[in-house]
C-alpha cells in the first residue's frame, strides 16, 4: 500500500514535522512538541521504506519513536485500568522467539560441522569479551548496583537476530551468523546464568537456577516450537510466514516502549552514561571481534561475521531476565537503551562494509 506513497515526500513531512515540534516546545507546548516528534520519526521510517540504501534504517526510527513516545506520555504505557503493561514482556518474547524459531532449520545446525573454527572463536568471544566488558563499564561508571547488573546482563546474553540481517547487509558469512546466532541461543540457559552469578552477584542477588528456568521458558521452549513449526508447516501458511518478522519487530518496539516508560526517572537521571557505555560496549565488541577473527587468519567475510556477532546481543531476551527477576524499571534500562544503540551502529557499520565487497582472495 505504501508503494503508491513518494517517499521523497514523506521524508518532507517529516522534516516539517521535526520543524514544527522545535517551534512548540520553544513555544512551551511540550504535549504538541512530544506528539510531533513521534510523527517526524514515523514518517522517517516510512519514507525510509522507499530507499534501498536506507531501508534499514526504518526498523531504528521506529524504536526511537517507541522511546520518544514513552519519554513523552509514560503513564499512558505503564499501566491501564489496573492492568500493568509489563505483565505483556515475557509473552511478547515468546512470540519473538518463536518468530525467531520459525526462519531457523535443522540445516543452519549442520554450519557448526563445517565451520567448526568459526563456530568455536565466536561463541568463545561472545560468552568473553562482551561479559567482561559489560562488567568493567559497570564498574568504571559505578552505576546504582541494580542498573550496573543490567550492563552486565546485556553483555552476558547471546547474539540475536538482528545480527543475522545486518551481517546480511555487511556482505559477511550468513551462514556462520545463523550458525553463531543458534549456538549461543542454546547455550544460554546455562552459560548466561553463571556468567551472571560470576560478575553481577555483587551487585544483585543471582538465583541461577530460577535464572535457568526463566531462558528456558522464554527462549528454548518458544524456539523449540518454531523450529517444529517450520519442519511441519513452512510454505502451508503463507499470511503466517509473511508476518512474522513484523510481529517480532513490533513485540521488540513494544516491550522497549514499556522498559522506558517504567524506567523513566531513573532514564533521566543516568541515560546519558547508559547510551556512552553501550556504545563503547557495542564499538569495542565489533573492534575485539573483528581482530580476533584476524588473529586466526580467518577471511574478510568471517571476520565480519565475529565483529558482528560479537558486538551485537539479544536486548529482548535480556530485558526478559530481568522482569522476570521483578527489576524491569531497573535492571532492565540498559537492555532498553543498548538495543536501540546496537541498531544505529549496527546498520552504519553494515552500510560502510556493504560499500566495500570483501576480496574472495581474502
Amino acid at each position: 500500500m505504501l508503494k503508491s506513497y513518494n517517499p521523497k515526500i514523506l521524508v518532507f513531512l517529516s522534516g516539517l514535522c521535526l520543524l514544527l515540534s522545535l517551534l512548540t516546545l520553544w513555544m512551551g507546548m511540550t504535549n504538541a512538541s512530544g506528539i510531533l516528534l513521534i510523527a517526524f520519526m514515523v514518517a522517517l521510517a516510512l519514507g525510509f521504506q522507499g530507499f534501498p540504501s536506507l531501508k534499514g534504517y526504518s526498523y531504528t526510527a521506529i524504536i526511537f519513536a517507541a522511546v520518544t513516545a514513552a519519554m513523552y506520555f509514560p503513564q499512558r504505557f505503564i499501566e491501564f485500568n489496573g492492568f500493568k503493561f509489563s505483565l505483556l514482556i515475557t509473552p511478547l518474547l515468546q512470540l519473538i522467539m518463536f518468530g525467531m524459531g520459525t526462519a531457523m532449520s535443522v540445516h543452519d545446525f549442520i554450519g557448526v560441522v563445517k565451520m567448526p573454527k568459526g563456530v568455536i572463536l565466536g561463541t568463545l568471544n561472545q560468552f568473553t569479551i562482551m561479559p567482561l566488558l559489560g562488567f568493567t563499564l559497570a564498574s568504571i561508571f559505578h552505576f546504582p548496583p541494580e542498573i550496573a547488573a543490567g550492563v552486565i546482563l546485556i553483555g552476558c546474553s547471546p547474539c540475536g537476530m538482528a545480527s543475522n540481517v545486518i551481517s546480511y547487509m555487511a556482505r559477511a558469512n550468513l551462514a556462520l551468523s545463523i550458525t553463531l546466532t543458534t549456538v549461543s541461543t542454546f547455550l544460554a540457559p546455562l552459560v548466561t546464568p553463571l556468567l551472571m552469578k560470576l560478575l553481577a552477584g555483587q551487585f544483585v542477588e543471582i538465583d541461577v537456577v530460577k535464572m535457568m528456568w526463566d531462558i528456558i521458558k522464554i527462549v528454548i521452549l518458544p524456539v523449540a516450537a518454531g523450529l517444529l513449526f517450520n519442519g511441519l508447516l513452512k510454505g502451508k501458511i503463507k499470511w503466517l510466514d509473511t508476518a512474522m518478522p513484523y510481529l517480532s519487530m513490533s513485540g521488540i518496539a513494544l516491550i522497549i516502549l514499556v522498559i522506558t516508560a517504567v524506567g523513566r526517572e531513573s532514564l533521566l537521571d543516568i541515560g546519558a552514561l547508559l547510551i556512552l557505555s553501550s556504545l563503547i560496549h557495542n564499538t569495542a565488541g565489533y573492534f575485539l571481534g573483528y581482530w580476533s577473527g584476524r588473529l586466526f587468519k580467518m577471511n574478510e567475510r568471517d571476520c565480519r561475521t565475529m565483529a558482528i556477532e560479537v558486538g551485537m546481543q539479544n536486548g529482548g531476551l535480556a530485558s526478559g531476565i530481568a522482569k522476570e527477576m521483578g527489576k524491569v524499571a531497573t535492571l532492565g534500562l540498559a537492555p532498553a537503551v543498548f538495543g536501540p544503540m546496537m541498531n544505529i551502529t549496527g546498520s552504519l557499520l553494515a552500510s560502510w562494509w556493504q560499500r566495500k565487497p570483501p576480496n574472495n582472495n581474502e
